[in-house]
């Protein structure tokens, strides 16, 4: 994929549309720019997990933690507390 961006007087530019979709950027976010052998690579800094936000989508009513699991699994498997 080549795309092209233009160089303002400040430094900026504007990441085409292809290309932020496919790093998955968004406004705010930052760009990582890493010259190799070749040339330039950019890459998304990602400072959480891009699938924190689905963290405990497949399991509601467990709360977060590994006691929270423990103590989920003691019901469903019938033990009593004591």
């Amino acid at each position: 994929m080549k795309k092209h961006a233009k160089v303002t007087s400040k430094g900026q530019i504007t990441v085409p549309r292809e290309i932020r979709r496919r790093l998955g950027v968004r406004a705010g976010d930052q760009l990582l720019f890493e010259e190799d052998g070749e040339g330039v690579r950019v890459t998304a800094v990602r400072k959480d997990s891009p699938f924190a936000k689905y963290m405990g989508i497949g399991n509601p009513g467990i709360g977060k933690g590994k006691k929270a699991l423990q103590n989920w699994m003691r019901d469903l498997r019938g033990y009593d507390e004591e």
